[in-house]
């Protein structure tokens, strides 16, 4: 059986136990996730994703079909074919949680221009909201430029402050909702958001990403009416949050989960060290031609590679893999982090194969004006060394939830 991790709604310690994980339901006042990452794939980042969408299910026999299914399955309209299969199999067991994560991890890896692609992610949406009893007077719509960004808050009866979560390149924050609710019934007013270029933002309101965080934040604040608030971004978001922390003064509070002081830098991680610096070096001197040369040929040897080329150009509206590389290359934190002055927490994964660790130390040495700052590198002796601690993700809400408790009631905003 997997171990599990238990995350209370009061300080404790994390608690270990041998017995199956639990399902996440918002009417519990403990949830449990999974604690392992397991071999299920050959390929680094196809194992990461079943690892991912594992973590929030916790089911032991999801790891069997998974691995049995497709442990030896690199082709993709080959391997969502096969997932689809497992998601409907469990859908007609009534295993709802996992049958929807199956949904999603099938979608996570079809083209945006695939008919099946949305349909299959609003059934995700769909199951997991009831699975889960979120009401639909939770989410909401916030205007924003020529589109809308979607929004769910969860409220406990006594708030004992806000927390306000987006996600990173290619997450869907419903994805997030178990989460959510740990946050919720530990006492904090939860409020998550997608922003251009993320979840239903892009796919449905059609805004495409911007590095320019801030803009976002400051429409859900506003929309909310709120006043001093913990701002925390994953995965790509953890850069995000940096970004927008610097100019938004509500924001009290940062998490980095994880870190990510150089998109482009991780963009570019796949390849040998030597042809990282040959790209970069025609990406600053404006060299379009190398550039496209270069991955036109590389997008044509790997799969893995044309996917996140295409993904990546569909979430920023950019067309070339030159222009995809210039524009995420905005999205950097050393130019704004001197100017952050709240209490700050950092996370990372030891063994991040999408983000550097020396990015780590990397965002710290520049957080130089901030009240308060905190880091935590996560290992493989805790199941946590991978991207935002899949493996064990409970470890990482104990430790946000630990922090948020030990810096006692957020500070109210003065004088304007």
């Amino acid at each position: 059986m997997t171990a599990v991790t238990d995350v209370k709604t009061n300080p404790s310690p994390i608690v270990f136990d041998k017995t199956s994980a639990r399902k996440l339901t918002p009417s519990t006042s403990s949830f449990s996730f999974p604690i392992g990452y397991h071999e299920l794939h050959p390929d680094v980042s196809i194992n990461f994703q079943l690892n991912r969408f594992y973590g929030w299910v916790g089911d032991d026999s999801m790891l069997t079909e998974m691995r049995d299914a497709v442990g030896d399955v690199s082709d993709y309209p080959a391997f969502t074919k096969i997932i689809l299969g497992l998601g409907e199999a469990a859908l007609a067991r009534s295993e709802v949680l996992k049958g929807a994560y199956y949904l999603r991890l099938a979608e996570f890896f079809l083209f945006f221009n695939d008919p099946r692609k949305l349909p299959t992610r609003q059934r995700f949406v769909d199951l997991l909201l009831e699975h889960l009893q979120i009401a639909p007077s939770a989410f909401g719509r916030i205007p924003f430029g020529t589109g809308w960004l979607p929004t769910y808050r969860l409220t406990p009866l006594k708030p004992k402050g806000t927390l306000v979560v987006f996600g990173g390149f290619d997450s869907y924050i419903e994805e997030w909702l178990p989460a959510a609710l740990v946050f919720r019934d530990a006492g904090y007013d939860t409020i998550l958001f997608e922003g251009p270029g993320q979840g239903a933002a892009l796919e449905l309101a059609h805004l495409t990403m911007s590095a320019e965080w801030e803009k976002p934040v400051k429409a859900v604040l506003d929309f909310f009416h709120l006043d001093a608030v913990t701002l925390m971004g994953f995965s790509l978001g953890g850069g995000l949050v940096i970004r927008a922390a610097a100019f938004e003064p509500r924001v009290r509070r940062v998490i980095a989960y994880d870190i990510c002081t150089d998109a482009l830098e991780c963009a570019l991680r796949p390849f040998p060290p030597q042809a990282q610096q040959e790209i970069l070096g025609w990406i600053n001197a404006g060299n379009e031609g190398a550039v496209d040369k270069f991955f036109t040929a590389a997008v044509a040897k790997s799969l893995l590679l044309d996917w996140m080329m295409k993904l990546g150009m569909h979430n920023s509206g950019t067309r070339t893999p030159y222009a995809m590389m210039k524009h995420y290359q905005q999205y950097e934190t050393a130019s704004l982090s001197p100017r952050l002055t709240q209490d700050v927490l950092l996370m990372a994964g030891a063994e991040d194969h999408y983000i550097p660790v020396h990015q780590l130390p990397d965002q710290i040495a520049t957080l130089t004006q901030v009240r308060s700052l905190t880091a935590r590198l996560f290992t493989r002796a805790e199941q946590a060394q991978n991207h935002c601690q899949v493996g064990n993700m409970g470890l990482a809400f104990r430790i946000v939830i630990d922090w948020l408790t030990g810096l006692g009631p957020i500070e109210k905003l003065t004088g304007g």
